[in-house]
């Protein structure tokens, strides 16, 4: 029966759920695509959506992507179809499935006898999983698809006699490859194997309950058709996405064979406090909670169940240099279902609900801040309300605009992949002399690269705090 202590909290629960899926939705709707992750995964879509070309990604007009498969992509490019190019429908598919992750996880622990709305306010109370409802990027349809293999994997080892769970587990895996290709077999199989490894007839149990050979067919047709098809138009994919991504960014530090950006390079190790932060505070309760009961915990076919699949992904991160804080985004959901299995043993709930609550509302009151001072546009890194400004400045007309050194991919995006770039004072010259009115956008640190006889015949229109607009004299 659940207590009455949760249900005088339930409706604390269910309001700041609602409010916060409601906040959300309205930053997926007024916050333009920052740069450069972000923009840059939607300008890919945009283009995809543009020019109908659904196998090879490209970063650019005829520049293939090579760094991700395609669904995040399909998604985005799919909801331009139905609401338009925007950011909101860039932002959708991930809002929609973050969502659906919140539902399954509200009915899974509703049998149990706690509120349905108790995953939900663990999960969007914690930074990264926050941050990514509503973010243009591969991690969120990877997260998708690791938790329904999981979820489907722990179904099928409950029952006791074959289950359409085990079909589902190999539907999951292949749309993974297609998310984010072999890392979703890295980040499953290794913390399923060492669950096995607790009780050892659960192996037999995996062969007797699973259908291997039809589950892989099932996998492969769903993932290797696309894989096939954008090796075959464009030679070089599999070697680069393979080796490179899934070897060397992890490997070597400060990878320099990334084609589209630069290795992030941390010290080993930084993915725990990485994780510390992201996950505040959820993932210390976890901790306390593991540390109080470390005798019993590996007891409980559960809770060991969730301790390897929430503590696998920054293990294998540990001997990483090249780390996001993105990647920790697949232990949001066993952190979740961790601290729903210890919530009946908090005696200080509200106080600890207060804590959780403390991240959603600095993002209000920071949001809300800059909104009514005005200073939205000015502190946000994206062009587009430069470049919104300059369509109402001329009306709308078509006058060219020019990016130095390197196209924004926000500025891609907004200006519908219009913008140029010119790499050099020469071609700067050889543009400004064309006798026609043109658009320089210059990031404003790199200012001091042109010369002054260049920047005398322009005239500075706007700016915002990292880039600024010039207009030829």
């Amino acid at each position: 029966m659940i207590s009455e202590k949760l249900k005088n909290n339930t409706r604390i629960l269910s309001v700041s759920v609602f409010l916060i899926l409601i906040f959300r939705l309205l930053l997926t709707i007024t916050i333009p695509l920052l740069d450069k992750t972000e923009s840059r995964y939607a300008e890919i879509a945009r283009i995809m959506q543009e020019t109908k070309q659904w196998i090879v990604l490209q970063i650019d007009y005829g520049v293939p992507f090579w760094a991700k498969p395609p669904l995040s992509t399909w998604l985005s490019a799919g909801s331009f179809e139905v609401f338009g190019v925007n950011e909101f429908a860039a932002r959708f598919p991930s809002f929609l499935l973050s969502v659906i992750l919140i539902i399954i996880a509200g009915k899974i622990v509703k049998k149990d006898g706690y509120s349905f709305y108790l995953p939900g306010f663990i999960l969007l109370t914690m930074p990264e999983f926050l941050i990514h409802t509503g973010v243009v990027s591969t991690d969120t349809s990877l997260e998708f698809c690791i938790t329904i293999m999981m979820i489907s994997f722990w179904k099928t080892m409950q029952s006791e006699t074959k289950t359409y769970w085990n079909y589902v587990f190999f539907i999951a895996l292949g749309f993974g490859f297609l998310a984010k290709g072999p890392l979703i077999t890295v980040l499953t199989f290794p913390p399923l194997f060492l669950w096995c490894c607790l009780d050892l007839q659960r192996f037999k149990a995996v062969f007797s309950k699973f259908s291997i050979i039809l589950g892989l067919l099932i996998t492969a047709i769903i993932a290797l058709p696309w894989y096939y098809f954008c090796e075959k138009q464009s030679p070089g994919f599999l070697d680069y996405f393979i080796v490179g991504e899934h070897y060397k960014r992890f490997l070597e530090p400060g990878w320099k064979g990334d084609l589209y950006g630069s290795g992030h390079s941390q010290p080993k190790g930084m993915i725990w406090l990485l994780m510390i932060a992201f996950m505040f505070p959820w993932i210390l309760v976890v901790f306390y909670k593991l540390w109080k009961n470390k005798s019993t915990i590996f007891k409980n076919s559960w809770v060991s169940f969730l301790i390897v699949w929430a503590f696998w992904t920054p293990v294998f991160f540990t001997i990483s240099s090249n780390i996001l804080h993105t990647y920790l985004l697949p232990s949001a959901m066993p952190i979740m279902f961790l601290v729903v299995y210890f919530w009946e043993e908090f005696t200080q709930k509200k106080r600890l609900i207060n804590v959780a609550l403390f991240f959603p509302a600095v993002v209000f009151i920071a949001y809300f801040g800059l909104f009514v001072t005005g200073k939205l546009d000015y502190k946000l890194n994206s062009d587009k309300y430069l470049l919104e400004n300059l369509k109402v400045t001329t009306e709308n007309k078509e006058i060219p605009i020019y990016y130095w050194k390197s196209k924004n991919y926000s500025g891609q995006f907004y200006s519908n992949g219009k913008a140029q770039v010119v790499k050099t004072g020469k071609q700067l010259d050889s543009v400004q002399t064309l006798n026609k009115k043109l658009y320089f956008i210059i990031q404003t640190k790199e200012q001091k690269e042109i010369s002054k006889k260049l920047l005398d015949k322009m005239t500075l229109t706007q700016s915002n705090f990292k880039t600024s607009i010039f207009v030829t004299k």
